[in-house]
């Protein structure tokens, strides 16, 4: 009797594997990430101290589609604050929570950065937060926002939050698409 009240809870191997299966697939929300496939150039405005102008900077960004089009892979690089700057973002939609991921990882800091969050419906802005522990600020939370403002242009936002829930604009990012 116990053999069969163990056997209940279980989902056979086939079943499981066509759940699995069919989240695998890519769909509307990752055809849409393919859209920014392609070489870009970045122009952009970051401030460490809202008390000061903002800090310009230029590069670029290829961005490429990866793992059977499931994930977005965008390499930017140039500088930021006078120094050789590079960040990588592997941006995906999960189909099981019906959420935008993303991690970021970049030549300034050995942290990896877990971003979450939805799209606009007529899937135009993405909106994700990540939580963190600002080594100066304490914990923290950012808030990211890409607006697809058309095929060859993009803009990328990005807010700080801290614990008092006062929100401050870090920089924007504009990638304009090569010709």
């Amino acid at each position: 009797m116990a053999q069969k009240k163990e056997q209940e809870g279980k989902m056979d191997m086939q079943a499981m594997m066509e759940v699995y299966t069919k989240l695998a697939i890519p769909g509307a929300p990752h055809k849409a990430l393919a859209r920014m496939v392609g070489s870009w150039n970045t122009r952009g405005k970051y401030s460490m101290d809202p008390d000061q102008p903002p800090m310009e900077s230029t590069g670029a960004c290829e961005q490429k589609m990866i793992l059977g089009g499931r994930y977005l892979q965008q390499e930017h690089t140039g500088d930021m604050m006078g120094e050789a700057f590079t960040g990588v973002n592997i941006i995906g939609y999960d189909n099981h929570t019906r959420k935008y991921v993303s991690t970021w990882i970049d030549s300034m800091s050995t942290g990896i950065y877990y971003f979450e969050g939805t799209a606009s419906a007529d899937g135009k802005t993405i909106t994700q937060e990540c939580r963190y522990d600002d080594p100066v600020k304490g914990p923290t939370t950012w808030r990211s926002i890409t607006k697809i403002v058309d095929d060859n242009t993009l803009v990328y936002e990005m807010y700080g939050i801290d614990k008092k829930g006062k929100e401050e604009k870090m920089g924007e990012t504009t990638l304009t698409r090569k010709k």
